[in-house]
């Protein structure tokens, strides 16, 4: 019977229900129980101890299979926490209740109460003296109850996904404890969790493409943030020394196996402290959030074992671009020879590209994907670093790195820009790179350079991707597999 017929024949059932009297939604019962509650109280019980507990249980969820006996079925019922096997015979739930039972369909939500105790093959089961119609499922689950294997459906109707893959649940299960564990991590080290605009009157914070808006009562544009970051500085400013945002931001950019429009970072500010404090703050964190997780600082992740013991390998990216390709070092200072080596690997840069743009083109290409094993790459330059501060050493380059595991940006941090003058000459900068077409630089923010003008103290900023960190330690291929609802082309192909 096909998807249309099935369905054909579950809403004329419904209706010969209804017209019986039975109530397909009601919502008068009283849950008491989960599986999971049941199975972890009574799971050692011999069936001797269980027959002397006359314990009622009452729960919910919904029936994923039946195998009946005539006068007596053994069915399962799923709810949150899991699935437990429910005895129901004719005789203990009444001939009513029964009858009604035998019309019931996979999928649907029941209620079922009674006492427990275990079968000849030491199944702990509900035998129930009471079995409900909670609410009627109108469509059959896919591919005959036995799970959803299809991606692209598996994306696009994640209810179905969690019903039949307990697995799916699980994960998100784990991706919700990662975030709590963040969370006490950073309040156990005096950090104050906020929240800021989502709506930004400037794009700002990153150097990437927004979102958008229109606000009709106040006629402005608005842009969904790309990045919290100039908000929380902001609060630095105000005397915040230590404050963190788990927060969702926005970037119109392409969508891949790493990249959703819409994504989840943890972004904090810590005062009186560097980029260099960061590595260690980071190494702490993430080992932390990986032993709870995964047990262990070693994990495997689609077959490639990653070892999270601190201290992880640390090199600039001029270092990292010596020791994975095989330009010399004296060429990364030429940015003629520079552009010259990029056309080479086939880049596309033009000729008056600026000497440290290039040499970030050149990282992508030849280093990204080798640093398989955590590394902080520091030393960034200037040109693609617009809120950091410069380096002591050598002011073409700035304070900050970005953490790599199997070749993904994780992270991202810096010791922050607090001299004022700096911060608007480098957005001058990028207007001007705005000029020439660079829709990815950053405007000009008259309003943060005057909180700036007010004195932030030396202070280091880092935001952490919440999504990639749940794929390494989940195991997930793709960053939609992280998320509930990722963002996805429309089914009929339109642009």
């Amino acid at each position: 019977m096909g998807e249309g017929e099935l369905l054909k024949t579950r809403r004329e059932k419904n209706d010969a229900l209804k017209s019986e009297g039975i109530e397909l939604y009601p919502n008068d019962v009283r849950v008491n129980a989960t599986t999971d509650e049941i199975l972890k109280r009574f799971g050692d019980w011999d069936n001797e101890a269980l027959m002397k507990t006359e314990e009622r249980f009452g729960l919910a969820g919904r029936l994923m299979a039946v195998r009946s006996f005539g006068k007596a079925a053994f069915i399962n019922i799923q709810d949150r926490q899991g699935r437990i096997q429910v005895y129901i015979k004719k005789n203990n739930v009444g001939e009513d209740a029964f009858s009604l039972f035998r019309k019931l369909d996979i999928g649907d939500i029941v209620f079922a109460a009674g006492r427990v105790f275990k079968t000849k093959t030491g199944e702990l089961t509900i035998e129930a003296v009471e079995i409900r119609l909670l609410s009627k499922s109108v469509r059959p689950l896919p591919e005959k109850w036995h799970g959803l294997t299809d991606v692209e459906t598996r994306y696009r109707q994640r209810h179905l996904d969690l019903i039949v893959n307990p697995g799916v649940k699980e994960l998100f299960q784990k991706r919700s404890l990662i975030i709590q564990l963040i969370r006490h991590f950073m309040q156990e080290r005096d950090f104050l969790e906020v929240e800021t605009p989502m709506m930004h009157p400037m794009a700002g914070g990153a150097m990437a493409k927004p979102f958008k808006t229109h606000h009709n009562a106040l006629g402005v544009d608005l842009y969904l943030r790309i990045a919290p970051e100039l908000y929380l500085k902001r609060l630095v400013v105000g005397g915040m020394e230590r404050v963190f945002e788990i927060n969702r931001s926005f970037r119109n950019e392409g969508i891949s196996t790493l990249h959703n429009p819409e994504f989840t970072m943890m972004e904090f500010y810590l005062a009186y402290a560097t980029y260099q404090d960061l590595m260690i703050f980071t190494e702490e964190l993430l080992t932390h959030v990986s032993e709870k997780i995964v047990g262990s600082l070693k994990i495997i992740y689609q077959g490639t074992e990653i070892d999270l013991t601190p201290p992880w390998t640390r090199m600039s990216v001029k270092e990292s671009i010596i020791k994975y390709s095989d330009v010399a070092p004296e060429v990364l200072e030429d940015r003629e020879k520079t552009i010259a080596y990029a056309k080479s690997l086939n880049l596309t840069v033009d000729d008056d590209e600026s000497l440290g743009k290039v040499i970030v083109a050149i990282f992508e290409e030849t280093v990204e994907d080798k640093l398989i094993q955590p590394t902080f790459i520091t030393s960034y330059p200037i040109e693609v670093s617009p809120l950091s501060r410069k380096s002591a050493d050598d002011g073409r380059f700035t304070d900050r790195f970005e953490l790599y595991i199997n070749g993904r940006e994780i992270a991202n941090a810096f010791s922050e820009l607090n001299d004022p003058e700096d911060q608007r000459e480098r957005f001058i900068m990028q207007l001007r790179e705005r000029e020439l077409g660079d829709q990815e630089a950053h405007e000009m923010d008259e309003d943060y350079v005057m909180a700036l003008e007010y004195g932030m103290p030396p202070t280091a900023g880092e935001g952490i991707g919440i999504d990639r960190l749940v794929m390494l330690l989940t195991d997930s291929p793709s960053i939609r597999d992280v998320i509930l609802f990722p963002q996805l082309r429309p089914k009929d192909g339109r642009k």
